[in-house]
């Protein structure tokens, strides 16, 4: 069996149709800085690539059971399969010959008939294409495989929404429930929210403002296709994506005030009853929440991005509740290969800390150090340092602080209610992902206390 191929020119490239695996990309790859090995590259460290290139056996039958398996009309003189075609990764005895997404198993795409210009008829005889390519999981359309849809199209809008008559919002929101189901939020919330951003909506656009917002919390909320918005609000979806990438904008400025740093003096007035026992002096609780987004075809993007803890490409960043559960910082979002460590240190949440408070989180967070440069306390279960076992007071410590952490795990789970973070996230939405998580928490503040006081229950 043909051996990995050493030849490091730009035209060896996967002949696996849709594969645009070759060396001239790993070249690329191997020249970067390695995460791992800083400063060496990648090509110095000796780690492992993402993938190697097989060439085809030179013995005629294997040969022609290779071709047969690619099925390719006209293949190179010296072809080249790389090792995500491979069930063992590389030809073995047991799987010689490249079975995995070899590119014929996707139907054909419709090709569109060509306009005759002569004729005098003016209808057009292109063929338009219904999107078939979807992921189930992040109902994003790929409009690498969706035809262009023109305005013409678009003689079904409702004059109602132009005109200021009945909105779709009346229709859809009836009570708290479906205003919860749509929003997120309760319905006076919801129409206090439309209220006050009644100022920063665009003159030109059609859409009444109640109608806009609410198409957008629908996108953070539900996740849904451009397509399914566009047909429920009777729009074209060129101007949902205009509504939304607006709004976004707009409410991510808007609302960051309401994820904002409470005094001490309010923290421990609000402090429920389990943190005043036995953690009096906490100011608040952090963790890191990852998101999964769209893998890049850019290499060192998808290596920066991929989490060993989640095994896919994500977005990793950090949330710090107050001991009543209400989200006081959220950071930007950071490649997931990021550590704990390396988001706590360069996302601001440090200069939010005051000398004498008292920080409660995992043993993930290896902050100490820098916590005590500035004085604050760092509450953490405890190590067993390479002991056989704990002793019963850090065992009675680690059940304490395990009760009481558990509340920045159901904050988080307030903003994966968002479907929009609880699934992937597309590459065209990531430059936005830091205002989606700003508005995300914001709303979650806006819902009913996370942990009640005794007279609340």
């Amino acid at each position: 069996m043909a051996g990995v191929t050493r030849r490091h020119g730009s035209g060896t490239y996967c002949a696996v149709r849709g594969c645009n695996n070759s060396w001239r990309l790993l070249n690329v790859w191997s020249e970067g800085e390695c995460f791992d090995h800083q400063p060496s590259t990648r090509r110095q460290c000796g780690c492992a690539p993402p993938y190697a290139l097989y060439e085809k056996p030179k013995t005629d039958v294997e040969s022609r059971k290779w071709l047969a398996a690619l099925k390719l009309k006209n293949p190179p003189k010296r072809l080249f399969v790389c090792s995500y075609h491979f069930i063992d990764k590389k030809p073995t005895e047991e799987n010689p010959f490249p079975e995995l997404w070899l590119g014929y198993e996707r139907p054909p795409q419709q090709k569109r008939r060509k306009l005759d210009r002569n004729t005098s008829d003016t209808q057009s005889d292109e063929v338009c294409i219904e999107p078939k390519f979807k992921d189930a999981a992040t109902q994003w359309e790929d409009l690498t495989k969706t035809d262009h849809s023109y305005a013409a199209k678009l003689d079904h809008v409702n004059k109602s929404t132009q005109t200021g008559g009945q909105t779709v919002a009346d229709d859809m929101l009836l009570d708290d429930d479906t205003s919860l189901l749509y929003t997120g939020l309760r319905l006076v919330y919801f129409f206090t929210l439309v209220k006050t951003m009644l100022p920063f909506s665009k003159p030109s656009c059609s859409i009444p403002v109640v109608d806009q917002i609410l198409m957008t919390l629908m996108k953070l909320k539900l996740n849904l296709v451009l397509g399914d918005v566009a047909k429920r609000f009777k729009v074209s979806k060129g101007e949902v994506s205009k509504v939304i990438a607006h709004w976004i904008d707009t409410l991510g400025e808007q609302l960051e005030p309401m994820v904002a740093w409470l005094p001490r003096s309010v923290i421990r007035a609000n402090m429920p009853p389990s943190f005043k026992k036995n953690h009096p002096q906490t100011t608040c609780i952090i963790d890191c929440a990852e998101t999964a987004i769209q893998r890049a075809t850019n290499l060192n993007c998808r290596s920066a991005t991929f989490s060993h803890y989640k095994g896919t490409n994500t977005a990793k960043y950090l949330v710090a509740v107050s001991p009543h559960g209400l989200i006081m910082f959220i950071s930007e979002a950071y490649a997931g290969k990021s550590s704990d460590k390396f988001i706590t240190i360069n996302s601001g949440f440090l200069e939010a800390l005051r000398p004498g408070d008292e920080v409660m989180a995992d043993r993930g967070f290896t902050i100490r150090d820098v916590l005590h440069e500035r004085k604050v306390k760092l509450n953490i279960p405890a190590f067993t340092h390479k002991r056989g076992q704990l002793t019963n007071e850090e065992v009675t410590h680690t059940r304490r602080v395990a009760n009481v952490c558990i509340h920045v795990e159901r904050a988080i789970r307030r903003l994966k209610v968002f479907k929009i973070l609880s699934q992937t996230v597309p590459i065209s939405m990531t430059p936005r992902l830091d205002k989606i998580l700003t508005i995300c928490a914001a709303l979650a503040n806006m819902r009913s206390r996370l942990i009640r006081l005794p007279h609340e229950v």
